[in-house]
């Protein structure tokens, strides 16, 4: 368009106004060759100007970079298909130990289909075991080429689950809540991702909080307690679940014992000393059930005094009898009944056990003076003997209790707890497994079984002992999973260093601005970039500016500005209280995840629905 003069020939004045006359015209110094160069040399170099400014404009450099650059690149090599040595479905592990025919076997059953993901799970669990020294090659080796894929079973006999609700990973450990919302709130890198549990989070502990209906159970708890049958299953881990009768924790086919407190046709009963033949050790634990949630039972007390008092009786009860006493023997003695008293002054006497009756004289002595924590005992134990509970916490041992020392075995455990008219009394059953669970799990021989304890609502549950027991699991190879109505269920001074011993912590949508304040505390402050964008009227000097502010004014109807972005850097909650209180939708809840190992994910909003 420039050559054929459609845009005029002001292009040309340049050259006009640089070069010498001499140097234009065919007569020049140059000749006609010169010209000739000059004057294409001249259209080149404009050319060249129009090339670079469209080429700018355009982004012609990005294109090179995206689309021809990487076309003149050599390209790296592609990466061959792993051999067949590589293959974990071909169990080479086994076949470099010499067992090759044990191999085979599993190999042509997960070709025929008869293999699940359990049982892979559970080989491997059990190929560990050998080359741990725990178990022989040739018994596994034996067992592997009897039973294929059956090989070292659960003692239960089942494979899997009667049925399975969410999606579970046997190979990874992890089982999936949900997915990560694609909202601004979250990091960049994890939204729209997959969020998924597993042993290694499980071990820091997890703490629930949202009100009733907002997916606890279901979402949450259930999802977590069958990853962890499955586990059991696979001989990885030991799971208990305490819930009430009837809130969806599971058909009882997915367990292996299944303790129904208070139900006439239970057929399990719960152990109420834990297993333990030290009275010390039950006393601590009995009174930590019995007494824990007091904040100062007594006058000037702790909760020392409630052991001192109970390790009192059950020692010297037990050097008689050989057991422990029952619920309604022990109310008698912490009523201070002259009777069951004397009888076991008697038997001490004539047994010869000096520093018992000086225990059961203390004892004695403190009856009906001020500040004995035997009346608070005796009204708590009271609660636990009613006509519902006459056939439970046996220890003549007519029935079959169970015991928290099982732990060392992959067993799966459902307690149901009776809550209609005896809510005080599931609280003290609920406060006596958590105590016997942590005492439990610090004494096991065999860490390498992940433990774990499912509470589903743990109002009433929380005291200063269990949350120090809770802030030792890490290191025992266990976790507990704790659900919540509200921050308010937990006494004010317990709040913090609950929230300090859990690792993972979630804040489920229906969340009150109060519970939110302190997740908004605990979750901390982050730097972030804020941008200040300011508009200020200009205002003309001259009588040309003026003009041409009126001009403007006229055509978009508001004044001339001029625009001042100001771009610092702020400290600010991650999550507030109010956006966790207004700002997370039903079926979804905020999750800050830490595992065994020190690593963290920062507070995300999690579709529970995903």
């Amino acid at each position: 368009m420039l050559q054929n003069g459609y845009l005029s020939n002001w292009w040309w004045l340049p050259l006009q106004l640089l070069a010498p006359d001499s140097w234009r015209g065919g007569t020049g110094a140059g000749g006609e060759v010169g010209t000739f160069l000059l004057y294409r040399g001249y259209e080149l170099i404009v050319a060249l100007v129009i090339l670079v400014g469209v080429g700018r404009l355009g982004r012609w450099g990005e294109v090179w970079r995206r689309y021809v650059a990487p076309r003149f690149r050599s390209r790296p090599p592609v990466q061959a298909a792993p051999a067949a040595e590589d293959d974990p479905a071909q169990w080479n592990q086994l076949r470099a130990a010499g067992a090759v025919d044990a191999a085979d076997r599993l190999v042509a059953d997960a070709n025929a289909g008869l293999m699940r993901d359990v049982d892979h799970a559970r080989i491997m669990r059990a190929w560990q075991g050998v080359r741990s020294g725990r178990h022989s090659l040739a018994t596994f080796t034996g067992a592997v080429l009897k039973d294929g894929a059956a090989a070292c079973l659960h003692p239960s006999g089942e494979r899997d689950l009667p049925g399975r609700l969410a999606q579970h990973d046997l190979l990874t450990g992890q089982v999936r809540l949900g997915a990560t919302a694609n909202d601004p709130r979250n990091p960049y890198a994890y939204r729209g991702t997959g969020l998924a549990l597993g042993p290694d989070l499980l071990g820091t502990s997890l703490l629930a909080v949202g009100p009733a209906g907002s997916g606890k159970t279901g979402s949450v708890v259930w999802p977590v307690a069958e990853s962890l049958c499955l586990h059991a299953l696979a001989g990885r881990a030991a799971v208990v679940v305490v819930g009430a009768a009837g809130a969806g924790l599971g058909p009882a086919d997915a367990y292996d014992v299944v303790v129904r407190v208070g139900n006439p046709e239970s057929v399990y009963d719960l152990d109420l000393y834990g297993g333990t033949t030290d009275p010390d050790e039950a006393a601590a634990i009995l009174a930590e059930a019995l007494v824990g949630d007091l904040a100062d039972p007594h006058p000037g007390g702790d909760s020392r005094r409630s052991t001192t008092v109970l390790a009192q009786l059950l020692g010297p009860f037990r050097a008689v009898h050989g057991r422990f006493p029952s619920v309604p023997q022990l109310r008698q003695l912490l009523d201070g009944a002259p009777g069951p008293l004397g009888e076991l002054r008697e038997a001490l006497q004539q047994a010869g056990q000096e520093s018992l009756l000086r225990e059961l004289d203390a004892r004695e002595r403190q009856l009906g003076h001020p500040g004995d924590v035997g009346g608070v005992l005796a009204d708590r134990i009271a609660l636990l003997d009613r006509p519902a509970f006459a056939g439970f916490f046996d220890t003549s041992g007519q029935t079959r209790p169970f015991s928290l020392r099982a732990l060392d075995h992959p067993v799966r455990v459902r307690i149901d707890l009776p809550e209609r008219g005896h809510a005080d009394a599931s609280r003290i059953l609920a406060r006596l497994v958590l105590a016997q669970f942590t005492a439990s799990v610090a004494v096991r021989e065999d860490r390498s079984l992940f433990a774990c304890l499912v509470l589903d609502d743990a109002t009433g549950v929380v005291t200063p002992e269990a949350v120090r027991g809770i802030q030792r699991l890490r290191s025992a190879n266990a976790g507990t999973v704790l659900t919540l109505r509200t921050l308010d269920d937990v006494p004010r001074p317990l709040r913090g260093p609950l929230l300090g011993a859990t690792g993972c912590r979630m804040a489920l949508s229906g969340l009150t601005p109060w519970d939110g304040q302190d997740f908004a505390e605990v979750w901390g402050k982050e730097w972030t970039e804020a941008r200040d964008v300011t508009d200020r009227q200009i205002i003309a000097d001259s009588p040309a500016g003026k003009a041409w502010h009126a001009v403007r004014r006229v055509i978009t109807g508001h004044a001339p500005t001029a625009r001042a972005v100001t771009v610092r850097q702020v400290e600010r909650e991650r999550w507030s209280a109010s956006e966790l209180a207004h700002g997370v939708p039903p079926g979804h809840a905020v999750l800050s995840l830490t595992s065994v190992r020190g690593e963290h994910a920062p507070p995300l909003l999690v579709d529970l629905r995903g």
